[in-house]
């Protein structure tokens, strides 16, 4: 099966895709089953250049745009793998890459680009704060060309592999500041170093195999050249990671549901029950195409999102609501996957009980379908503020 919306990425569509061949379901079902990182996968993601799309020519990347990179991450995940292993790296280059100064690029992005480094970390999420990203508690004080953080980090991914993590603390007391997105700073933090000198990771067990972990810090000193752009303005800064970080996973669940709808196309076209295809009844076939219709919508928005995005041009709303499309289809393909499969869907063999638990977890992350729906009813549809 393939969508019947054409665009003109075929050729990176089929390195992908070729790349993937090479790990099969049954290397993504052990490494699920080992709860693994799938070094070998990722190594080879960095190694043909597909991590590094984003990042500028001059510095060793492919100047891509963050359409090519939804691309890549939607074939990864329609080839049966999970882009959450590597994602991060995406969409944390962005903060760097538009706010970091020609030196900060200099020292970072070749040496991620060519694989020495990963940054596949962000430090944003706070356990008594969640979302309300500008109520976050932890602080970076300046002190004698070093800042020290203090402070408390919860659902932070892939810091076990990854080098280097993006941070944001608050530099300014919330009290003090004129607006309260205002007072926070965004700095890179070299992880190895780090929890040598006063960052605690601890890792948090969950239903996805998703490296995930509660971050404490006490007293951890940071270089200020670590600093990514003005002081203060870091909330700012780190929205393009996050319009990026939603428009990619988007995209990975658009992968998602082309993976549920292909198997389950596949599987009722040959089951038989009653003397004929499952399939055939429209109790089967309306689900399926209701899912299909609404991955292909939110494939449209994807795109949109990706051309306002690449253009510098605002798309909160567009990155919220192709994320919400997108999680929304591949969670119904899911269903009428599973369903259709019977038992089988419930066996590790078939593959569909790990993809539907790893697309299950975007209806919550990196953030919840109702704080979206919040968001378009008051930055799009202009009602009153509800909290």
């Amino acid at each position: 099966m393939k969508s019947i919306e054409q665009d003109n990425y075929q050729d990176i569509r089929d390195a992908v895709r070729a790349l993937c061949s090479e790990f099969p379901d049954e290397y993504h079902r052990k490494i699920d089953e080992e709860k693994a990182y799938p070094e070998a996968f990722v190594d080879a993601l960095t190694a043909a250049g597909w991590l590094a799309a984003l990042i500028p020519e001059a510095y060793g990347g492919s100047g891509l745009g963050l359409t090519e990179a939804s691309i890549i991450m939607e074939e990864i995940n329609r080839s049966g793998g999970n882009s959450g292993a590597c994602h991060g790296q995406m969409y944390n280059m962005n903060t760097l890459l538009r706010h970091g100064s020609e030196k900060q690029k200099a020292f970072w992005l070749p040496r991620i680009a060519s694989g020495e480094w990963r940054l596949q970390s962000m430090g944003v999420t706070e356990p008594t704060t969640g979302t309300d990203t500008t109520k976050i508690k932890t602080t970076a004080v300046k002190k004698e060309g070093r800042y020290v953080i203090n402070g408390q980090k919860v659902w932070i991914s892939r810091v076990q592999h990854s080098d280097w993590m993006i941070l944001l603390a608050r530099t300014t007391p919330l009290a003090e500041v004129r607006r309260k997105s205002e007072g926070m700073s965004i700095f890179m933090v070299d992880i190895k170093e780090a929890m040598k000198s006063g960052m605690t990771v601890r890792p948090i067990a969950n239903m996805v195999n998703h490296e995930t972990n509660e971050l404490f810090f006490e007293n951890l000193e940071i270089p200020e050249e670590n600093l990514i752009g003005e002081e203060g303005m870091g909330f700012r800064y780190i929205l393009d990671g996050l319009n990026a970080e939603r428009t990619l996973i988007a995209a990975e669940c658009i992968g998602d549901g082309y993976w549920f709808l292909d198997r389950v196309t596949r599987y009722v076209s040959e089951r038989e029950v009653f003397g004929r295809p499952i399939g055939q009844n429209q109790g089967v076939q309306f689900p399926i195409a209701e899912a299909f219709i609404e991955v292909e919508a939110a494939s449209l928005m994807r795109f949109k999102a990706c051309e306002l995005f690449d253009k510098h041009l605002n798309c909160g709303a567009q990155a919220n609501m192709a994320k919400y499309l997108a999680a929304k289809a591949s969670w119904e393909a899911a269903n009428a996957c599973l369903q259709f499969h019977g038992g089988y869907g419930f066996a590790t063999e078939y593959d569909v009980e790990r993809k539907f638990r790893e697309t299950r977890l975007y209806q919550v992350a990196p953030i919840s379908t109702n704080l979206i729906l919040s968001y378009i009813a008051e930055h799009v549809l202009e009602l009153p503020r509800s909290f």
